[in-house]
């Protein structure tokens, strides 16, 4: 594939990635999605993991899935047609099911297929009137797949949530090798966009040592805001809704909203540069 990501026309693709699995990747992306809607930018959260969280905690039922990602990557739809609006204003979801399963596991891919969703993407941007979300975030499965390899050659940069709890380096020192093989090999353009960290509890030394060993390894990559440890976080997706919409004045959404403007702030700066 020769086309550049750079023809994306104003759209910024994020994977929300790590290799670890329990690290945060689908919550963030329910509700990084949600908070930067909710600040006026139209956002489409494309779920590629087969067990549907993402479609879940944005309320789209099972049955509600009539186009999925699988349908997109199988070029059986459009992510124009497969996109489905949320109960969110400016927040759609491409959802998924099960069937993401078959995709994934056909054995050793042609090359073609690992760019499904780039071309998916470039699809979309290539409409009249421009595309239609200023943000796509790609929820990842927690292993390096087809489905991840997709995502990571469709998007601009990997956003990277990493949980404030034992063996966090490791997980995402392995990340970061897997980044840089598919820089080399499949998307020179792939970049960090930046690291959050997720689970964070301040009254504990275990979540200020991951905090502080995460900062002197990615530095300046590393996002000021930290995703606090809340109930009320871990209960919203029970209820097939974003923390914003379940409890808006806790502490939980109040820090999305925090690091929605901090990623936007850091794209301007990219943008700038």
């Amino acid at each position: 594939m020769s086309t550049s990501i750079g023809a994306y026309a104003g759209v910024r693709v994020l994977a929300i990635a790590n290799q670890k699995g329990g690290v945060g990747k689908t919550t963030t992306a329910i509700n990084l999605g949600t908070a930067l809607a909710a600040i006026g930018e139209r956002v489409l959260i494309v779920d590629s993991d087969p067990q549907g969280n993402a479609s879940t905690g944005v309320g789209i039922s099972p049955e509600a899935r009539r186009l999925t990602t699988y349908d997109v990557l199988a070029q059986r739809a459009t992510l124009a047609e497969a996109a489905q609006p949320t109960a969110i204003p400016n927040l759609f979801c491409l959802p998924a099911n099960n069937d993401l399963v078959g995709f994934a596991g056909d054995g050793e891919p042609d090359r073609s297929r690992l760019y499904r969703l780039r071309e998916a993407v470039i699809g979309l941007t290539g409409r009249p009137g421009g595309a239609p979300f200023s943000y796509i975030l790609i929820d990842c499965p927690p292993s390096l797949n087809l489905l991840t390899l997709n995502a990571m050659t469709a998007a601009n940069a990997v956003l990277v949530p990493v949980q404030c709890e034992f063996f966090a380096l490791e997980g995402i020192t392995q990340l970061k090798e897997s980044i840089e093989q598919i820089r080399a090999a499949l998307n020179p353009e792939l970049e960090i966009q930046g690291v959050v960290l997720t689970m964070h509890d301040q009254r504990t030394g275990l979540s200020r040592d991951v905090a502080r060993d995460v900062r002197a390894f990615f530095g300046a990559k590393v996002y000021e805001t930290m995703i606090p440890r809340n109930v009320r976080v871990a209960e919203a997706p029970s209820h097939g809704q974003p923390i914003l919409l379940y409890d808006y004045d806790c502490v939980g959404s109040q820090a999305y909203i925090k690091l929605a403007t901090e990623i936007i702030e850091r794209e301007k700066l990219l943008k700038a540069a």
